[in-house]
C-alpha cells in the first residue's frame, strides 16, 4: 500500500502521521484521510519541544525551544511517503503509518534527519554504509502497575534463569515469538533473528542489514511495538542499560559495512589478514579517534553508565579484535559479502538514528582523514588496559560531545547544543533524587 493508494481508497478514514523523538519513541497525531492529503503536500505542524521530552514526559531544556527564549511554537513535520506501514491490530482504513521529519530550522536536532544528513555526506564520498542491528530487553510477568507497585524490585522476568540461546524457554515462549514475528509483517520489518540472551527474561531481536535511513526506521518500530505487544498483554518489558545489580548490560549491537557507488565491497581485502583492508582499518581508525567524544550519543541517560560497573559483558574500551566479543568494535564475518564491524557500545536506550549517523560518521572520517587504527586486541579485552576509552561518566560525556568540533562539524553544532542541554538537565534533575540504596546504606548508622 503507498500513500496515495491510502487516499484514493473511500475506505479510508484515519492514519497516524508519527516522527521519532530524541529518546527514539514515536510521538505523532492520527489525523483524517481528508486531513493527511493537506499534510502530505504542506506538512504538519509539530513543536519542537517534543524533542525536549524525557520517555515519561519531564520537560529537559533545550536552548531557544522551551527556556526563557522559547515560545513553544510549532515547526512542520514533512511526510516521507516511502515509509508507510500498516498499523498491527488496527482496521482497515485506520492502519496507516507514516513516519515524518522536521524541516527547516528545527531539522537540525532532529534525530532522523541528522542520519539522512550524515548518509548524504558519506555519498559525496562516494561510500554507501549498509548496517544493520541486534536490539536486547527484558520481558516480565509484570504490569506496569504491578512493577510500580514493587518499586520496580523483585520483578518476575518471562523466564526463571539465565538462558542464553536455550531453545527450551524459547519453546516456552512460542506465543511471544509469533507474536512479534507476526507484528513485523504489517510494520515491514525485516527480522532476521530472535533468541534468549544472558539473562533471565532476556531476549534479543535483530534487524537485516540495509542501506539508508531504513535500518534505524525498522529498529524504531521494532522497539516503539515490542513495548505496545507487552502492555497489550498486560506485561512489562525493559530496555534499560541495566535495569537491577544482578542484570547484565542491555545493548544495542551495531553492525556496519561499506561499499562504493558501484556496489563493491570495500572492507574486504584477500590478501590482508582476516581479509580486514586497508579502507577497513581506517575506518576502525575513525571509530577509535572519535567515538570516544560522542559517548553521550550512545550512552543517553543517567542509567546507562550503570553498564559499565565490573562483571558485565560491555566493552572495556575503545579496543577492536577479529571474532572478540571482549572489545568494542568487533570484527564480524569471513568473506567480501559478510565481513563487517560491530559496535557493541551503544545502550539500548539509545536512538537507533543518532548511533547510526554517529558510527558511520567517525568511520567515514577515518577513511577520508586515514586515520590508523591502534594494534588489535588478541585475547580477553578485559584483561587489558585498553589503549583508549570513552567516558564514564555522564557529565564527562557531556563536556565531551559539547566541546569537539567533530561532533559539530559531522552532526551539527545546533544538535550538540540542543543534545547536551537536555542531557545535562536530565542528570542535574535525577542528582538531587535520594536513590533507595543510599537511605539503606547511610540512614541508620551513616
Amino acid at each position: 500500500m503507498t500513500l496515495d493508494d491510502f487516499l484514493a481508497d473511500p475506505a479510508s478514514r484515519f492514519a497516524t502521521v508519527a516522527m521519532a523523538d530524541t529518546n527514539g519513541l514515536l510521538r505523532g497525531q492520527m489525523v483524517s484521510a481528508s486531513s493527511l492529503q493537506g499534510i502530505a503536500k504542506n506538512g504538519m505542524g509539530m513543536a519542537p519541544a517534543q524533542l525536549a521530552l524525557d520517555p515519561t514526559d519531564a520537560m529537559l531544556t533545550i536552548p531557544g525551544v522551551n527556556d526563557d527564549s522559547g515560545d513553544f511554537h510549532d515547526d512542520p513535520l514533512q511526510v516521507d511517503p516511502g515509509t508507510v506501514r500498516r498499523l498491527p491490530w488496527s482496521k482497515p482504513g485506520h492502519d496507516l503509518r507514516v513516519l515524518s521529519n522536521y524541516t527547516g530550522a528545527s531539522a537540525e536536532i532532529g534525530p532522523r534527519s541528522i542520519l539522512k544528513k550524515v548518509i548524504a555526506r558519506a555519498a559525496e564520498a562516494g561510500l554507501v554504509p549498509k548496517y544493520g542491528m541486534e536490539l536486547e530487553y527484558t520481558l516480565f510477568d509484570e504490569t506496569p502497575e504491578s512493577a510500580r507497585a514493587k518499586g520496580y524490585r523483585n520483578l518476575k522476568p518471562a523466564t526463571m534463569h539465565a538462558s542464553h540461546d536455550l531453545i527450551l524457554y524459547q519453546v516456552v515462549q512460542t506465543e511471544w515469538y509469533e507474536a512479534i514475528s507476526a507484528i513485523c509483517e504489517p510494520l515491514k520489518i525485516d527480522l532476521a533473528k530472535m533468541h534468549e540472551e544472558i539473562g533471565a527474561g532476556f531476549i534479543e531481536a535483530c534487524i537485516g542489514a540495509g542501506e539508508g535511513l531504513e535500518p534505524a526506521d525498522q529498529l524504531v518500530l521494532l522497539k516503539n511495538f515490542i513495548r505496545a505487544l507487552a502492555l497489550r498483554q498486560r506485561r512489562s518489558d525493559t530496555f534499560m542499560p541495566r535495569w537491577n545489580e544482578q542484570a547484565d548490560s542491555q545493548s544495542i549491537h551495531l553492525h556496519v559495512s561499506l561499499k562504493d557507488r558501484e556496489g563493491h565491497p570495500l572492507f574486504w581485502d584477500h590478501g590482508q589478514k582476516n581479509g580486514v583492508s586497508q579502507t577497513f582499518r581506517h575506518f576502525l581508525g575513525g571509530l577509535q579517534a572519535h567515538i570516544g567524544d560522542m559517548t553521550l550519543i550512545f550512552q543517553p541517560t543517567v542509567n546507562s553508565y550503570r553498564q559499565f560497573t565490573p562483571g558485565t559483558f560491555a566493552p572495556p574500551g575503545l579496543t577492536w579484535g577479529y571474532e572478540n566479543r571482549t572489545t568494542c568494535f568487533r570484527i564480524v564475518g569471513h568473506g567480501a559479502g559478510s565481513l563487517r564491524v560491530e559496535n557493541r557500545l551503544p545502550g539500548a536506550d539509545s536512538n537507533p538514528y543518532l548511533i547510526a549517523a554517529a558510527t558511520i560518521a567517525a568511520g567515514v572520517a577515518g577513511i577520508v582523514d586515514k586515520i590508523e587504527p591502534d594494534d588489535e586486541t588478541i585475547g580477553s579485552g578485559y584483561a587489558q588496559t585498553p589503549s583508549r576509552d570513552f567516558a564514564r561518566k555522564m557529565p564527562e560525556a557531556i563536556d565531551q560531545l559539547r566541546g569537539s568540533d567533530f561532533v559539530k562539524d559531522w552532526l551539527g553544532p545546533r544538535f550538540v547544543e540542543a543534545f547536551t542541554a537536555t542531557r545535562e538537565c536530565q542528570h542535574d534533575e535525577l542528582r538531587r533524587r535520594v536513590p533507595d540504596v543510599e537511605l539503606e546504606r547511610f540512614f541508620d548508622l551513616g
